[in-house]
């Protein structure tokens, strides 16, 4: 795996995650368009293949952002566990059932 996944939600129309590219060796990590191109090839022949279909899935744009601290990060972390409440599906996170959250960072509780 080229990334540690820290948190991700699937909205109706997006998606959103918050990785870390993973160090390569000593001082360089995986280029992080290389890792969102892999992101995006998986997951669309894993949906294609579902839904026995074929053709593209992802707009060949993205949105990323280089968080640079501990504040910018949580700030982030929030924006993403709020978004399908903003988005007025749910009334709480934790009542959402499509974010992803990796072992070492479990959902939050009500």
């Amino acid at each position: 795996m080229h990334f540690r996944l820290l948190l991700g939600v699937v909205m109706p129309d997006h998606v959103h995650l918050l990785i870390q590219p993973r160090e390569l060796i000593s001082g360089r990590w995986h280029h992080l368009g290389k890792v969102l191109k892999s992101i995006k090839g998986t997951s669309s022949r894993r949906i294609n293949e579902r839904h026995n279909r074929r053709g593209s899935i992802w707009l060949a744009e993205s949105y990323d952002r280089i968080i640079r601290d501990e504040a910018e990060f949580l700030e982030k972390y929030q924006y993403i566990l709020q978004n399908p409440v903003k988005a007025r599906i749910v009334e709480s996170p934790e009542k959402y059932p499509f974010f992803a959250f990796p072992p070492d960072n479990p959902e939050p509780q009500s």
